[in-house]
């Protein structure tokens, strides 16, 4: 074997292993194919796993006591343990076959099953894709295998060349999906489309418009969530396809800014999207980054306050934006709900001289407690778009900080496992001073010796308590309320340190 073929070491999963070998003992063919192939060559984990065989679908279920078939092109879900819940590993066995034409340009008219893998491989988008990996005897170790690679698919992995297989025009008239698909692989895996397929993107962008909004969305959400999303967003405006994901985006093309903004309104969307992706944000905060000045094309006038540019209200037209646009994509609701108001809040008032906790705290209640980390996360991602170096200024740690002081627990007699119902219960007093006093007392010795803090022990010494005269009762309580402060000070001061401000 030449240099240029030789196969990495890899080990595949002993519960893939079994399935090939409980084929090929069967007396059937069994390979690897597809998406794993492709990432064991490049010394990456897969996700899924896809085996093609010349066993029909009724003989893999007949073969696998756990199985599903819910399709009608061959595959057949093999749920590799021995109980009836899914495996950890995804494992889907395809019959080999032939497609005929694609008339709605998604799918293929028929399905003919065939005998010969080279066929099957035919009929795949990309060369990376249309390799076959050979493990016979239940070998794990993906070096000892054999490649059955009809259109140097390995050779492609190898320069990083993404190549339709065959005739580029035939294969995106087919599914025109694969020239997003196109795109994404350059997005995720880093490489470069090929000449010859490039040129057929350009000239067969438009049949994407005969593609569904759930098959764009899951593409175009991929992209997003890729190391290289910037890339991905350049290459579809390059090839005018944002029209048909995301149009409101192209608006900021040349939507020059000023003021703090080395970038027009695209190229700062696009580059606060890449922020998120290297800080492995999740797919809200991502979405966040990417719209959050959607609203500024057409919310720009002539002026403002030391500034070339205004932008007034593009938070509120944003929000509106974002809405119709992740709706027409058919994104999930709380989705929807959840980068729609982060766009909208996005512009929060963060100057830490003037701003008061109160002010914090309503910002906290427009966004939720379980956002407000991502709002801030966003806008770090702004900041790092308009080409600051500095990401996380002091006013932003400050604010930081001020999030957490307001949003911890207090430190307060409400922590107790006993309240003044609980007090006036165990000892018959009347409501008044003295359950404050008592309750107080009791939070010094918790604050001492959390494992205090029981509904047993605090009844019994609420009793004792009660019996003190009441200087003595109040000294406790004020040595109490003392504990108190100076802890609550304590908790603020260690927040401050970790953001590094006063």
């Amino acid at each position: 074997m030449s240099k240029e073929r030789e196969i990495p070491s890899y080990l595949v999963p002993d519960e893939v292993a079994r399935v090939t070998e409980t084929l090929e003992k069967a007396g059937f063919e069994a390979y690897l194919v597809g998406g794993c192939v492709r990432d064991m060559l490049m010394g990456k984990d897969p996700e899924d796993w896809d085996i093609a065989t010349n066993a029909e679908p009724t003989r893999v279920q007949e073969l696998f006591p756990h199985t599903y078939y819910e399709n009608n092109f061959g595959t057949v879900g093999v749920i590799s343990d021995d109980t009836d819940e899914p495996s950890l590993k995804k494992i889907e066995v395809t019959t080999y076959r032939k497609e005929g034409s694609y008339s709605d340009s998604r799918r293929p008219d028929s399905v003919q099953f065939t005998s010969k893998i080279e066929e099957d491989l035919e009929r795949r988008d990309f060369t990376m894709n249309a390799i076959a990996l050979g493990l016979p005897g239940g070998i794990k170790d993906i070096s000892k295998g054999h490649l059955i690679d009809p259109y140097k698919g390995h050779s492609d992995i190898k320069d990083k060349l993404i190549r339709t297989v065959l005739d580029p025009e035939k294969r995106f008239n087919e599914d025109a999906l694969r020239i997003l698909r196109a795109i994404r692989f350059e997005a995720t895996l880093g490489f470069l489309i090929e000449e010859k397929t490039e040129k057929s993107i350009e000239r067969f962008h438009m049949k994407l418009s005969e593609i569904s909004k759930e098959r764009i969305r899951d593409e175009f959400v991929k992209i997003v969530m890729s190391k290289r999303p910037e890339h991905g967003l350049t290459k579809l405006k390059k090839y005018n396809l944002l029209q048909f994901i995301v149009p409101e985006l192209e608006a900021g093309d040349g939507i020059e800014q000023g003021g703090i903004h080395s970038y027009d309104v695209w190229e700062h969307s696009v580059k606060s999207l890449q922020a998120a992706a290297d800080k492995n944000f999740p797919l809200e905060t991502r979405l966040a980054a990417l719209l959050h000045d959607i609203g500024k094309p057409k919310t720009r006038r002539a002026g403002g306050k030391n500034k070339k540019w205004s932008f007034f209200g593009h938070d509120v037209v944003g929000e509106r934006v974002t809405r119709g646009t992740l709706t027409n994509l058919m994104l999930p609701k709380e989705t929807i709900e959840t980068v729609s108001n982060l766009v909208r809040w996005h512009m929060f008032f963060s100057d830490t001289e003037q701003i008061t906790h109160s002010a914090v705290r309503r910002v906290i209640q427009n966004v939720g407690k379980e956002h407000i980390w991502n709002l801030i996360d966003l806008r770090i991602c702004d900041r790092i778009g308009t080409g600051r170096p500095k990401e996380e200024p002091y006013r932003l740690r400050k604010y930081k900080a001020m999030i957490e002081e307001v949003m911890r627990d207090p430190i307060s007699v409400g922590m107790l496992k006993i309240d003044g119902k609980g007090v006036m219960d165990v000892t018959h007093e009347t409501p008044g001073p003295k359950i404050g006093y008592i309750l107080n007392a009791l939070l010094e010795e918790v604050l001492e010796d959390p494992k205090l803090n029981t509904e047993e022990y605090l009844q019994g010494r609420a009793s004792d308590l009660s019996k003190l005269d009441d200087f003595e009762l109040i000294a406790l309580a004020l040595k109490g309320k003392t504990e108190k402060q100076n802890r609550e000070e304590e908790e603020i001061k260690k927040i401050r340190d970790k953001n590094w401000v006063e």
